[in-house]
Order: C-alpha cells, then structure tokens, then sequence
C-alpha cells in the first residue's frame, strides 16, 4: 500500500511539472507571432483544404485548453484564444487538431480503435472502482465466490479504460507529426516559429504519457489486490 501510494504520488508530481511546463510553453510561444498574420482558425482552415477536407467545420468554443475533434459531427474545435490568435502556439494546437482530422479522413487504425472504445470507456471508467469496492465489501478475500468475480468485473473495467489511455497515445503524437510535417512542408512557419509549435507539442503529447502510466499504476495496483491474495 505504502509503496502505491509513493508511486502515485511520483507519478502526480511528474503531471503537475508536466501540466507547469506546458502551460509555461503556450504562454511563451503566443507571443510568437506568425510572419504570415494568419488565425489558429485560418491554419486550421488551410491544413484541411490541402488534405482535400471539405466536410469538416472549423468552429470556435469557449473555455482555455477546450480544443478537439470531433468524429462525430466533423468538426475542429478550437478555443476562443486559438481560434482568433495569430502565434505560433495557436498554429501548433489549430495543426493539431486537424491532424485528427486527417486520420478521420484516412481511416487512421489507431484513431478508429479509439473511438470505438470511447461508449465503453465512458461507462467503464465510471464504475470501475465502484465495482472493485463492491466486490471488496463483500468479503471476497474469504473465497473465490461472488465477491471475488464482482472485483474482477471491476478490474476488467479498469483495465478497459487504462487501455484507452495507452490507444490514446499513438493517435495524439501521430496528430502532432502531420501538423509538424504539413506547417514545415507548406512552409506555413518560419524555422523559429516551427521550433515553437515543435515544442509546445511535445509537452502536450507528454500530458498524456502521464496520464496513462498513473492509470496503468493503479491498474497493477488493484490487480495485486484481487490477484495476488493468497
């Protein structure tokens, strides 16, 4: 128990540095303007018309950190901040979430087994831990009856939802590495604004990285519970 704990509290410091250094980068990069005077909103309008989108909306929303796509209504939702900013944090986030886009359009594997995930997740990483304490209390240390099989549900719905975490991964730098590469092949960027949105990316990549190994720790930890009783 002790050792969990230390563990999550390691794992809860690297997110809270993580989540500093971020917000720092962003804060750093938006007073990097963009030579060419364009939006968050105007980027993201160009990166989808040069993949050959034209059913996708770029819309605004309120809310910072607000920014995502949307499979389902295809639609590129940016923050207030980015979607009307001229800088490069604004490019890197609006490039960012087209990049969904154009894993949508392509059939991205990555990005399907993640949506395809998202009904169950939303369920399982609910009731997960409802589920685990329930079998808890009712005693399945004494045998392997139905407190026993309660916990195992509850440890399968967590570990449904800690594998959302890690499908997570490839879909987010994936989205990075084609903003990346379409900002510098389109010569969207100067070196030094490129550098900026290089950067700010990488340590939101980094936020989910995080993320999934506290879920993943957790995950070990009730599976010692439930599993290694003897």
């Amino acid at each position: 128990m002790g050792t969990y704990y230390l563990l999550l509290g390691i794992i809860a410091l690297v997110s809270w540095m993580v989540s500093s250094t971020l917000k720092r980068k962003f804060a750093k990069y938006s007073k990097t303007y963009l030579r060419n005077g364009m939006s968050g909103a105007e980027i993201a309008e160009k990166m989808l018309s040069d993949h050959g989108i034209n059913n996708v909306r770029v819309v605004s929303v309120k809310g910072r950190l607000t920014d995502h796509y949307n499979p389902k209504d295809r639609t590129v939702n940016l923050s207030e901040a980015v979607y009307h900013e001229r800088n490069a944090a604004a490019a890197a986030v609006a490039a960012h979430e087209c990049g969904h886009a154009v894993q949508h359009a392509q059939a991205y594997s990555w990005l399907e087994m993640r949506s395809a995930l998202v009904p169950i997740v939303s369920i399982s990483s609910r009731l997960s831990m409802w589920v685990i304490l329930a079998g808890l209390m009712l005693g399945f240390g004494a045998g392997l009856g139905l407190g026993y099989w309660v916990a195992v549900l509850g440890f399968v719905l967590m570990a449904v939802a800690t594998s959302f975490s890690f499908v997570t991964l490839p879909v987010e730098y994936d989205a990075s590495n084609r903003a990346l590469a379409w900002l510098k092949n389109k010569n969207m960027v100067s070196r030094e604004e490129y550098d900026g949105a290089q950067d700010a990316l990488r340590w939101a990549a980094r936020t989910y990285l995080v993320a999934a190994l506290g879920a993943l720790a957790t995950l070990i930890y009730w599976g010692l519970q439930i599993f290694g009783r003897d």
